[in-house]
């Protein structure tokens, strides 16, 4: 019983070591998100940091047009990013995980 506690608690370091891993590397992911017509970018990392913002200079003239766009780019940029985070963070957490039966529902 011991050895199987023990062996759990192992794996358990050993699956959180792995999601501390993951998420310094998803800091290195970066994911680009623009408008249609380019006139607005996003650089985001897939843990949510936004890197950069470019604007084109057509948008500067319109106020209520480059809050528009900021608000739905950046929007789409976090949703994309939350994704990958989600996903990546799943799978290092599926992989740790002890066989129990029925959990493997919580990770669909």
């Amino acid at each position: 019983m011991f050895g199987d506690m023990m062996g759990m608690m192992g794996k358990l370091k050993e699956t959180q070591e792995k999601v501390k891993a993951t998420k310094d590397r998803l800091n290195t992911v970066l994911l680009d998100e623009a408008t249609s017509d380019g006139l607005l970018g996003v650089t985001i990392t897939a843990n949510r940091t936004i890197k950069n913002i470019t604007i084109d200079d057509a948008l500067m003239a319109d106020k209520e047009q480059l809050e528009d766009y900021l608000v739905l780019t950046l929007n789409k940029a976090i949703e994309r990013a939350t994704n990958v985070n989600e996903t990546e963070l799943a799978a290092v957490a599926k992989e740790g995980m002890p066989n129990i039966p029925g959990m493997d529902s919580f990770f669909k």
